[in-house]
């Protein structure tokens, strides 16, 4: 243990990152740890399990950090390649929770999943002869992934079908498209949806775009909404396709505000002069950020939705022994201008909450055309636009599967339906799903009902209820649930969840992505912006 504190002290001193009682401090705590397991071992009454101790040792080390800072165990490993190359061996299938069952949720075109036979709404039974009853879509997923050209074989329930049936699927390589979508919506305006940074996710767009750009478009959405990042370098050989060469992306600092990296536009780009309208929302995080904070610092693009994640931290992943992997921290992110546009600050002390970069610590810069932008708070866009959230009772009934079950047993009546984007709900079939919910006994809680609980109990503990009964009763009453009618105040809403349920086993994530396209309100106002050239062109002044 002792030769070990050596070379581990030898290798800090020799990087220069720590000083003489740092490297006390580690010899010291490390010495600690060792002894506590040591007599833990030799003494505690029971066996120690010593994988679990040690795993809760680096789990508990590790959150006194920031969140993307963790251990990859070996048997994480196939996940960890799924996040950043978007591929793994498997059968191409979104496995998901149905009450006490497994069910398929979706099926990727092509993928081995759709070539033999599955589709949405299945209910897996057995993988291999094991019983998937009970058991989480992890366990599914884990038993169906395998090196591709091995086969498994998957006992389903479907419906309409009196017996289950057992079908044996050989896996392949699935690659995951960071494309959802790519195409016209609007006259001479493109529009790709880029849903990750894989390490192949720059090429897909070039191509995708080099596509639209001889279909002759004039301007372009990028939607990088609910995109959560990725590889850095992916980004930068974005942005190389819309900035000129030469120009700085993000720029990584090290440990004591040292300058890493400056990443920049290494090649000649594709369109310079385009309009483009970048979607965010905040679930666009780290590449995004930074492909959006520098077409926005450049005044290259318009960027549209709501404030960003703001994640300005770097990962690199290094390989630990036993085929382990610590991904850890080393760097923040700046933008052209020198914003670093992290959120939230975990470099507080020990006990003290974790929370956002007050305003009165944010800075200003500005874009080359002289524009404000600020650090501390994501990338803020030029556009801002309210979130549609939805109504409650629209989300419930697609998390308890009514949508889901109404559009197997839809699918099961039907062969065909029009083309995806022609494809709407019928008043007969909303009535029908309305019934369908209602003859279900589907209710759902409502927060505030909580809350006059607690109103109701302090009003007693202070005895005011008894003289105000009668308006407590009024509240209690007016908050019991109305289904019918909450739906139908939900009724557009709720349509298109079933409407986008139902292409999905007809055409797959394509017909899905196009159809929520065609009802986007925000891609909507982004192509409202892209045809008013004269208001695009003041926002960039």
């Amino acid at each position: 243990m002792k030769r070990l504190f050596a070379i581990f002290t030898s290798s800090l001193l020799i990087s220069g990152f720590a000083a003489a009682e740092t490297l006390e401090d580690v010899s010291k705590n490390l010495d600690i740890f060792n002894s506590i397991y040591k007599e833990l071992y030799i003494n505690y009454v029971d066996t120690i399990p010593t994988e679990k101790i040690v795993m809760a040792g680096i789990n508990g080390m590790l959150n006194k950090l920031d969140p993307y800072t963790t251990y990859i165990p070996e048997d994480k490993e196939k996940d960890f390649k799924l996040m950043t190359t978007g591929e793994y061996g498997g059968i191409g299938a979104l496995i998901g929770v149905k009450g006490d069952s497994i069910a398929i949720n979706q099926i990727y075109e092509g993928r081995p999943a759709h070539k033999y036979g599955l589709q949405a709404g299945d209910i897996i039974l057995e993988i291999d002869g094991k019983s998937m009853i009970k058991k989480k879509p992890v366990d599914a997923s884990t038993a169906l992934r395998g090196m591709p050209g091995t086969s498994a074989t998957v006992k389903i329930k479907r419906y309409g079908e009196k017996k289950p049936l057992k079908i044996e699927i050989q896996r392949d390589k699935i690659a995951l498209s960071p494309i959802r979508y790519s195409g016209i919506v609007a006259d001479s305006i493109g529009m790709i949806s880029l849903t990750s940074f894989y390490d192949k996710s720059s090429d897909e767009l070039k191509k995708a775009f080099v596509g639209l750009k001889e279909q002759g478009i004039k301007a372009l959405i990028l939607d990088l909404r609910d995109n959560p990042g990725g590889i850095l370098t992916e980004a930068t050989n974005i942005c190389n396709l819309f900035m000129p060469k030469g120009k700085t992306i993000v720029t990584t600092k090290v440990k004591g505000g040292k300058v890493g990296n400056v990443h920049k536009t290494a090649y000649q780009p594709i369109d310079t002069e385009i309009p483009i309208v970048v979607l965010v929302n905040g679930n666009s995080a780290s590449a995004s950020e930074i492909v959006s904070g520098a077409l926005q610092e450049e005044d290259r693009a318009v960027i549209m939705g709501q404030r960003t994640y703001g994640k300005g931290l770097v990962q690199q992943t290094v390989a630990l022994p036993y085929g382990g992997k610590l991904k850890v921290t080393v760097a923040k992110y700046y933008t052209p201008s020198g914003r670093c546009i992290q959120k939230i600050n975990y470099t507080t002390k020990d006990g003290e909450k974790n929370g956002e970069i007050p305003d009165s610590l944010t800075n200003e810069f500005k874009t080359r055309n002289g524009r404000t932008v600020r650090d501390g708070r994501g990338i803020m866009p030029d556009v801002k636009l309210d979130s549609d959230t939805g109504k409650v009772i629209t989300y419930t009934l697609i998390l308890e599967n009514r949508v889901f079950d109404w559009a197997t047993k839809y699918h099961y009546n039907n062969k065909e339906i029009p083309a995806a984007t022609e494809f709407e709900i019928t008043e007969d079939e909303y009535q029908d799903f309305k019934q369908y919910v209602i003859d279900s006994k589907f209710s759902y809680k409502i927060s505030t009902k909580d809350f006059l609980k607690d109103f109701t109990d302090a009003a007693k503990y202070e005895g005011v209820y008894e003289q105000n009964k009668a308006l407590f009763d009024s509240l209690e009453t007016a908050l019991e649930h109305n289904i019918p009618v909450e739906m139908d105040s939900a009724k557009n809403e709720i349509c298109e969840a079933l409407a986008s349920e139902v292409i999905s086993r007809y055409y797959y994530e394509a017909g899905t992505a196009a159809y929520s396209v065609k009802h986007d309100k925000e891609v909507k106002q982004a192509i409202d912006l892209l045809n008013d050239d004269k208001r695009y062109q003041e926002l960039l002044k």
